[in-house]
């Protein structure tokens, strides 16, 4: 057989090895049970790899974001715009979790009893603003805080603009840096598919299926509110702005497949913030202020988890809610998920700071952890599409949007 004509495998991107990866992880967890444990340490390599990089990429993009937008005004309008969007979204998306939950009576017929239901104490308004402001911001880059990253990044950022002319050569090392922090995380994506195939096949053959069983209505239903928000609500915001959806959805794809595997939005950071400008067309200065910042305090998804979660807890307990409890539940939803760092895991802490404020038990926690990496998991998806559809429609208000690359197949 001659060269030419030999049997020459598809060129896949990185997406399609990644649904792959996670497929036959999910067919090997499922088929060879507790042996396909062993290839945990794959999905251990390559998210000890992605958590290498994401303080540098958080601060790094943040700094080079704030110094490119010389312009106060343009900063102040991009920072508002952004957080009005956030907050917005995610409010939205607890308040229909918690209407859609009560109403199926997501947790009804569980029975559960509590003694004086055991509440933990709510950490106060004045620790989480406490903590937000760094007192040592290289303790904070050691222990991976992205909140006090964040603050200082931005401060610093301002601080080199403010700084004029004599700042122009911090300016100028940090968007060299900006390269090779990148560089280096297209290094560590090398290992995607190995490390997904490794996280699916422990996840598959550690849970398995049957566990969704009891808790099915509170996974469904949790799937069914974010796959509306991140196909519904961001279609419509899209085209309030007279943008076609379709072009978004298409291209958001693997960028969701990877937060959905690595359920770590801060992860999935790299990967979303090179799709948004290189492939939807969103101006670097817009999306390396936009994308990290939604990385620590914009998620989409968390305010669905912990509502359905509260509902959940006092269907099984039978303990009725009031309106104002949960008027309540979507404000501490969307304060708590706003804390949660953007890493995997964080949503059965803050579920007690949820559960607290409207006085329901704690232990039910013990039961909902059966799901978590499954909830986790679709949360991180619509936690990277609403940071990307933001970055879009900011980009858009600002008249900064290549929308010849956005509409581009």
């Amino acid at each position: 057989m001659t060269p030419s004509k030999r049997l020459r495998l598809p060129h896949l991107q990185m997406w399609q090895k990644i649904l792959l990866a996670m497929l036959l992880g999910i067919a090997v967890g499922h088929f060879f049970g507790a042996t396909a444990k062993l290839l945990q340490p794959l999905g251990d390599v390559f998210m000890s790899l992605i958590r290498m990089c994401v303080v540098p990429v958080v601060f790094v993009s943040l700094v080079c974001g704030l110094t490119s937008l010389t312009d106060l005004a343009a900063m102040r309008r991009i920072a508002w715009k952004s957080m009005a969007i956030y907050m917005l979204s995610m409010m939205v998306m607890a308040a229909l979790a918690i209407a859609t939950a009560s109403y199926f009576q997501v947790g009804d017929g569980f029975g559960l009893t509590a003694a004086k239901a055991d509440i933990g104490a709510p950490v106060s308004l004045k620790d989480q603003l406490l903590s937000a402001v760094p007192s040592n911001p290289f303790k904070s880059f050691a222990e991976g805080a992205l909140l006090p990253t964040i603050v200082f990044a931005a401060l610093f950022g301002v601080a080199i603009n403010l700084t004029g002319e004599r700042g122009a050569a911090v300016r100028g090392f940090f968007d060299s840096m900006s390269a090779v922090v990148f560089q280096l995380v297209n290094m560590a994506l090398k290992f995607a598919p190995a490390g997904v195939f490794g996280l699916m096949a422990y996840v598959t053959a550690d849970r398995g299926f049957a566990v969704i069983g009891r808790l099915s209505a509170l996974a469904a239903v949790n799937y069914a509110v974010m796959i509306f928000f991140m196909l519904g609500l961001c279609t419509v915001s899209l085209l309030l702005f007279r943008l076609n959806p379709l072009p978004f959805l298409r291209k958001a794809i693997p960028v969701q497949l990877f937060a959905y595997s690595s359920s770590s939005t801060a992860a999935t950071l790299p990967m979303n913030l090179e799709n948004t400008q290189e492939r939807l067309g969103v101006d670097p200065q817009v999306a390396r202020f936009v994308l990290p910042l939604g990385s620590t305090i914009n998620m989409a998804g968390m305010p669905v988890y912990l509502g359905t979660a509260a509902v959940f807890a006092s269907n099984a307990y039978g303990i009725g809610l009031s309106l104002m409890q949960m008027v309540t539940l979507v404000l501490t939803s969307t304060l708590a998920s706003m804390a949660t760092g953007g890493v995997p895991g964080t949503a059965l802490v803050l579920m007690s700071l949820v559960l607290s404020s409207v006085g329901l038990p704690l232990k039910v926690i013990a039961l909902i952890a059966a799901v978590d990496r499954l909830l986790d998991m679709c949360s991180t998806s619509a936690n990277v599409t609403g940071n990307a559809a933001a970055a879009v429609l900011v980009a858009k208000s600002e008249g900064v949007l290549d929308e010849e690359c956005y509409n581009r197949v």
